[in-house]
């Protein structure tokens, strides 16, 4: 594949070789709305080569400050709405859509060098990260409530790599939650750009990561695999 210019501050960056790899890589992007559209957009725009995207909701106006991929598409499938900006984003990328995740979408893991979670649900975030260990795939996990969010790379080919139910074992409830736009925005911006590091074989973020954009104070949270975690410490 010919690299054309639409990368060349990129590749000032990256080189080369590493925007080769990105054409050549996949990410699965699961959940297209605040996250979610911001992470689309980066991964398209630097040229990530397929795409898979997940989302069984419709877009409504109610999104639309925070999910600004689905501008005047309100009523439509989120996954397809995501897939047609994508389309008129960057023509080098292939764009598969899919339905709402759960346990039984391994199929659709497998296609794809790493996945990318932006759901707002903490049982489809256990779901993802259960599917993800179990196939050893790279997990992007992102979470967003008012003015703060949270970022970790489960990284699942490494042995020692704690998983998302060492941090919140499944017995946390959360409600839904509200969140000023930007911070959507944000955060997903940050899973591209942990997702285009791990693609080109650079160092990613490998404690949990939070934030709190209120005060603009970050904290680094070391995370161990919890011994009696059911997901990552059974045999």
């Amino acid at each position: 594949m010919r690299i054309n210019t639409r990368y060349l501050r990129q590749i000032e960056v990256i080189g080369k070789e590493n925007q080769f790899k990105l054409l050549n890589s996949s990410a699965l992007v699961i959940g297209a709305g605040g996250l979610g559209s911001a992470a689309i957009a980066y991964l398209a725009g630097a040229g990530v080569g397929r795409i898979g995207i997940a989302d069984g909701d419709v877009v409504e106006v109610h999104n639309l400050d925070r999910q600004f991929i689905h501008a005047g598409k309100t009523g439509m499938n989120k996954a397809e709405s995501a897939r047609m900006f994508v389309e008129s984003l960057n023509p080098d990328v292939e764009v598969r859509t899919y339905a709402n995740f759960s346990k039984e979408s391994a199929y659709m893991v497998k296609k794809y060098d790493v996945v990318v979670s932006c759901v707002d649900s903490l049982e489809a975030r256990h779901e993802i990260n259960e599917v993800c260990f179990k196939l050893k795939k790279p997990l992007v996990h992102a979470a967003i409530s008012g003015f703060d969010g949270e970022l970790m790379v489960f990284d699942f080919r490494s042995k020692d790599t704690p998983c998302y139910s060492c941090i919140y074992p499944r017995a946390c409830r959360a409600k839904f939650n509200p969140v000023v736009a930007p911070v959507a925005g944000i955060a997903g911006s940050m899973q591209a750009l942990e997702t285009i590091k791990l693609l080109c074989g650079y160092g990613v973020t490998r404690d949990l990561l939070r934030m709190d954009f209120r005060h603009m104070e970050f904290f680094r949270i070391s995370v161990s695999k919890r011994k009696d975690c059911p997901v990552c410490s059974t045999p």
